[in-house]
C-alpha cells in the first residue's frame, strides 16, 4: 500500500499526517509507504514547520527529516491513495494530476471519520500553536482509521 498526504505547502498538516500514519503502519508491522507532497512549491526542500514538529514529537513522532515537496501528476501513478487535507486541495490536485486524473484514489483525509462531509482539517499556518494540537489530534483519527480500513483488508487478501 503507497499512500500520500497532501496540504497546501507541505510543511503543517500533511507532514503531521505522513508521520502519524507512518508511526502507526510501523506498529502494525505493515509494509507501506508513506509520503506527502503540498500542491504549490512554496516551500520545497524545507522541513516541517516548528510546531508541526513539536506537537509530533510530544506524540513520540519524529517528522524533522521530512522535507517539502510538490505534487506532481506522476504521484498519481505512483500512489494507491492520495488524502488531502481539504477541497482546495482537491481542486489543485485536481488540476496537477491532468489526464491522470483518477477520483477513485482521492479523498478528503476527514472523510475516513466523517463519511461524506467533505470537512476540512484547518490549515495551522499563522494559527497559535493549539491549533497544531487540534490538527494533530483530527489526523490521528483518521489515520486510525486509514488502519482499520486498509490493514483488514490487506490482511484479508494474505488470508485467501
Amino acid at each position: 500500500m503507497k499512500i500520500l498526504m497532501v496540504c497546501l505547502g507541505n510543511i503543517c498538516r500533511s507532514p503531521l499526517a505522513e508521520g502519524i500514519l507512518n508511526h502507526k503502519v510501523i506498529q502494525a508491522g505493515l509494509q507501506w509507504k508513506i509520503d506527502s507532497a503540498g500542491t504549490s512549491n512554496y516551500h520545497i526542500g524545507e522541513p516541517p514547520h516548528i510546531l508541526s514538529q513539536k506537537v509530533a514529537l510530544e506524540n513520540r513522532i519524529d517528522i524533522g527529516k521530512q522535507k517539502g515537496r510538490q505534487l506532481t501528476a506522476k504521484d498519481f501513478i505512483e500512489f494507491d491513495k492520495i488524502y488531502v487535507m481539504d477541497s482546495n486541495n482537491y481542486n489543485d490536485a485536481k488540476k496537477i494530476a491532468g489526464k491522470l486524473w483518477n477520483e477513485d484514489k482521492i479523498d478528503l483525509i476527514l472523510n475516513t471519520i466523517y463519511p461524506n462531509q467533505n470537512k476540512a482539517v484547518p490549515d495551522p499556518w499563522g494559527e497559535k500553536e493549539t491549533a497544531y494540537y487540534e490538527v494533530f489530534h483530527l489526523l490521528d483519527s483518521a489515520c486510525n482509521a486509514i488502519i482499520e480500513q486498509y490493514a483488514t483488508h490487506e490482511w484479508l487478501q494474505k488470508s485467501k
